[in-house]
């Protein structure tokens, strides 16, 4: 019997396995793009999703059934959860900075203006506002959501999470159909290589928030979680909160102040 309350973790296959998926992967990509062959990275999106289900199978139980998450560990989880929303940050912002400094000062090879010349933006009130309505919804469910567990209504916890996942996967729907709808690509110069760069990073943000709350609403409807004990959710609804305000910031930034 330990006589500690932290959670030394027994030896686990699945951080190897989810660097040689994502090892795979990328590697698929590569021969995708020049070979025009993407078995391989299909074989390596495989990997990553089978040691996510794994992964996240153990961790569940660990939490769940074996009791090693105490206040001592929880704490930690969520220490850990704010470095890397934090780290997150940083990674936009550079993004951030790279669109601003092309845009601020066009050199002479995008025609000294913004946008560069030959780009047809987009309508900052089309789509973009209503994914902005979209996810600004989806933020105020999530914190319905936070609220309830909180409160134990498991009815509308069940409820305002149903909304958020339907509204993050019309979010990822909308945001297809405007690439689909694209008149310039990433190759585009710098504005096509900022735009879909910053954007798209962010709509995979958006997938995996999405994911990350649809495995938290299963656990909930497993009763893994309760008012007092729910890292999983909370730290589900910090990074979707997160990808709310990446958007603002990308909506005011590349999409209204951009154009």
């Amino acid at each position: 019997m330990k006589n500690h309350p932290f959670h030394l973790v027994d030896n686990s296959p699945w951080p190897i396995s989810g660097s040689l998926g994502l090892m795979t992967t990328t590697s698929g990509m590569i021969m995708w793009f020049h070979k025009n062959d993407f078995m391989l990275m299909l074989i390596g999106v495989l990997i990553i999703m089978l040691t996510m289900i794994q992964w996240w199978r153990d961790v569940t139980r660990e939490s769940t059934f074996q009791g090693m998450h105490t206040n001592k560990v929880s704490l930690s989880m969520k220490i850990g959860m704010i470095m890397f929303i934090t780290s997150e940050i940083l990674f936009f912002s550079s993004f951030f900075w790279t669109f601003m400094h092309s845009s601020l000062s066009p050199n002479v090879e995008i025609g000294m203006t913004w946008p560069p010349s030959g780009i047809k933006v987009f309508n900052p009130m089309n789509i973009p506002m209503l994914n902005t309505m979209i996810l600004l919804s989806s933020g105020m469910s999530m914190t319905w959501a936070h609220n309830a567990i909180i409160n134990k209504n498991y009815s509308q916890l069940m409820q305002s999470m149903a909304i958020t996942i339907i509204l993050g996967l019309y979010f990822s729907s909308l945001q297809f159909y405007e690439y689909f709808e694209s008149p310039f690509s990433i190759s585009d110069s710098i504005y096509g290589s900022t735009f879909f760069m910053s954007t798209g990073f962010h709509g995979i943000h958006v997938i995996i928030g999405t994911v990350f709350i649809i495995v938290s609403t299963f656990r909930i409807n497993m009763l893994h979680m309760s008012n007092e004990h729910h890292i999983g959710f909370e730290a589900s609804a910090w990074y979707w909160h997160f990808v709310d305000v990446v958007w603002l910031f990308l909506y005011m930034l590349i999409y209204w102040w951009g154009s």
